[in-house]
């Protein structure tokens, strides 16, 4: 088999003897009528020199000009991206984003020092860092349109979401988080019992959020919420077992209250991300919608999805207040 960034995986059949290749199959056929976008490996240089492995998808069709660009943050954060077929990223391409992903410091895939050079810098760290310059290098290369970039992600790439509009504001224009812990204290407090084994390990590479209270209020977006001056979209499953929905919940509220702009959107039938497909179908059109108004890029017509289960908190607040008015 071989795979390719801009297709499905293809099948083949080696005949030794005679020295030929027979096709087989594709992973996926309904794939084959259409175009998509290659996905390019870059390497792109930290601030304090240390080179950064990243994959760049640029808008299909689109060459000369800067394009908007998405830079979408992996989870875990000890997890990583990879170069092949990204539907995320085919699919931005498709309405006229470039996409950007970067295996920051402390990803996995390039060896234990590069893996704990991210011990401990999370949000104003060199985790952060190294999102941030990334954006910076596609804004000098002539990639990105620096006053339409976007930063997106789930997980721990929720939490650099947050990070992001918080401690680099003017840098994005809105930002997508989905599933991300916007209080590092509280994230560790309600962990399931299923991890406590790993609480000592969690706290040893993001720093010692119990015993001190001012660094967790400093790499805590919720501590921040003021400084946020981009819209943004959060996504939430009601029975993320890993981040809770006050996670969720705090940093919607608080930013409503400040006059911030924000949608929250929750599923009551999700947990840590989305399964079912009629959520996902509809929370993939409501950032499609939101990433147009923002950005520019195409969009199809929204359509409310037969099955999904889309809970709006911030409005259902609102309109418990004024009945009680």
């Amino acid at each position: 088999a071989y795979s390719s960034s801009s297709g499905p995986t293809s099948y083949v059949v080696y005949d030794k003897l005679k020295q030929t290749v027979s096709p087989l199959f594709v992973s996926n056929p309904k794939l084959l009528p259409y175009k998509f976008a290659p996905m390019e490996v870059v390497s792109i240089p930290a601030r304090d020199g240390l080179e950064l492995v990243g994959y760049l998808t640029r808008a299909l069709g689109k060459g000369g000009p800067p394009t908007p660009l998405i830079l979408l943050v992996h989870g875990g954060p000890w997890a990583r991206d990879y170069w092949g077929f990204n539907p995320q990223a085919q699919w931005f391409a498709n309405r006229g984003y470039a996409t950007l992903q970067v295996n920051f410091r402390g990803s996995t895939g390039y060896g234990k020092t590069f893996l704990h050079k991210g011990d401990k810098q999370w949000g104003v760290g060199d985790m952060q860092h190294d999102l941030t310059d990334s954006v910076e290098w596609a804004i000098r290369e002539g990639i990105a349109d620096k006053d339409n970039i976007c930063i997106k992600g789930g997980s721990y790439g929720g939490y650099a979401c947050l990070a992001g509009l918080t401690f680099t504001p003017d840098l994005y224009k809105c930002g997508v988080d989905i599933v991300g812990p916007s209080n590092i204290k509280t994230l560790l407090d309600s962990i399931p019992d299923y991890w406590a084994p790993l609480r000592n390990g969690m706290l040893l590479k993001i720093g010692d959020v119990d015993g001190d209270e001012e660094f967790n209020k400093k790499i805590s977006p919720l501590y921040h919420v003021d400084k946020i001056k981009a819209p943004l979209l959060i996504g939430q499953g009601a029975n993320d077992p890993r981040v809770k929905q006050s996670e969720a919940d705090q940093v919607a509220f608080s930013m409503t209250e400040k006059g911030i702009p924000v949608e929250y959107v929750l599923y009551p039938d999700e947990g840590h991300g989305f399964a079912r497909p009629e959520n996902r179908i509809d929370f993939n059109g409501r950032v499609e919608h939101f990433l147009a108004k923002h950005l520019g890029g195409r969009a199809e017509e929204f359509a409310e999805v037969e099955g999904a289960t889309a809970r709006f908190p911030l409005l259902e607040k609102e309109g418990n207040q004024a009945e009680e008015a």
